[in-house]
């Protein structure tokens, strides 16, 4: 028997990377999986993998209009939420005296506002034990170089899993976050900085990671699938990292 069974799991920037990985995990074990994004050709190819038990609804995080319209086509379609992973975000490799106020506020909408107001905007849908996983990164922990914005907004992320858990108790609504190391996705093209550059930096930090490789999204999405299932029913407030170590020694 699946461990999601009848359960309707919504996730946001699922058409690729650990999104669309968690996404197809979710639907094998049995879930109806909603993927948002906001790139249409990119989530009907997403859905078109994982097959008839997804739905995508295109929608930017950052844009509160398009979360308002998300849900009221999700309620009308399923009723509720059994299983939310706030997944979205962006990121962008900048040195301390050269951030602009741009780069600042695309991070900080995204990772920080769109998705304080995902679930938020989401709680009417949200059923009582519902799981709530937002996903954070090892850098809210690591004082790494170029990351100063983006850790920043993955420490808010972290913060917003400790308060949310006391703020959903009554409900009976877990929130956990899931803090990401290194892992192969398409975000590694989008970093603002040359593939050849992040190449090339990449041996100096798999040297000082214990299990010395790059995580796959896969590996990713089934700690994703552990914190939506009943297998973590007595786990909440808690960051998990899958980082191969990278944050841990």
């Amino acid at each position: 028997m699946g461990k999601l069974l009848g359960k309707v799991a919504l996730i946001t920037g699922g058409g690729s990377g650990i999104g669309l990985a968690s996404a197809k995990l979710f639907a094998e074990e049995g879930a109806k999986v909603v993927i948002v994004g906001r790139t249409k050709s990119a989530l009907d190819k997403a859905a078109t993998e994982i097959g008839e038990s997804a739905v995508a609804i295109v929608a930017d995080v950052s844009d509160l209009d398009a979360l308002d319209a998300l849900y009221a086509e999700v309620g009308t379609r399923f009723g509720r939420i059994d299983v939310l992973f706030a997944n979205a975000g962006v990121n962008s490799l900048s040195s301390f005296e050269a951030v602009t106020p741009e780069d600042f506020d695309r991070q900080f909408n995204a990772n920080v506002r769109g998705l304080f107001f995902t679930v938020q905007k989401a709680l009417p849908l949200l059923s009582e034990g519902a799981s709530v996983i937002l996903n954070a990164s090892v850098a809210h922990k690591k004082g790494s170089p170029l990351h100063s914005v983006y850790a920043a907004t993955k420490a808010a992320t972290r913060s917003f899993a400790r308060s949310w858990t006391t703020d959903l108790k009554d409900r009976n609504i877990r929130v956990n976050s899931l803090s990401p190391g290194l892992i192969e996705t398409p975000i590694f093209g989008k970093l603002g900085v040359p593939v050849e550059v992040i190449q090339e930096a990449l041996p100096a930090l798999l040297a000082g990671m214990p299990m010395g490789r790059v995580g796959r999204v896969e590996e990713a999405a089934t700690v994703a699938l552990f914190l939506a299932s009943d297998d973590s029913s007595f786990v909440t407030g808690i960051d998990l990292p899958v980082d191969g170590g990278l944050g841990q020694v």
